[in-house]
């Protein structure tokens, strides 16, 4: 991807890289999986983000690699890492909202549930659809009248 990438930042657009486990890819490794496990884990995943940087990439996500090797990667690269689930020598730390917010049925492993709103949400859409369904809502204190 890396001329791709290159292409995109020749055009003045500026490019964050992604690497290790990338959401699209979940069906094609099989699950969520940990990457940078094993013999060449490390140097596949080095090349890859030294490609991106070359490429003029301005940062690179790390998702799901093991510390180990996300801690070496950002070690060697000029460009700021910012880490999901990679430990916590990234330059900096991302998480995905729904996950740290406590929406949904499932959470990776590595992210902290710093609140539980999943169930106010639900009940608040419920209460939302009851509204409507009964005719409660919108009211003529919800519209514009000019």
């Amino acid at each position: 991807m890396a001329a791709q990438v290159k292409a995109v930042t020749d055009a003045g657009i500026p490019f964050c890289g992604h690497l290790g486990f990338t959401p699209q890819s979940a069906n094609a490794l099989g699950g969520h999986r940990v990457q940078g496990r094993g013999d060449g884990g490390y140097d596949a995943l080095l090349a890859d983000a030294v490609a991106l940087q070359e490429a003029g990439a301005f940062a690179v996500v790390l998702e799901m690699v093991v510390a180990p090797v996300a801690e070496k990667i950002s070690a060697a690269l000029d460009i700021p890492t910012i880490g999901i689930g990679a430990g916590a020598h990234t330059d900096g730390q991302v998480l995905v909202w729904l996950d740290a917010m406590g929406v949904g049925d499932w959470h990776p492993r590595f992210s902290r549930q710093f609140a539980a709103v999943g169930q106010a949400m639900t009940d608040g859409a419920a209460s939302y659809v009851a509204a409507v369904k009964g005719g409660e809502f919108p009211a003529a204190e919800h519209s514009f009248d000019e």
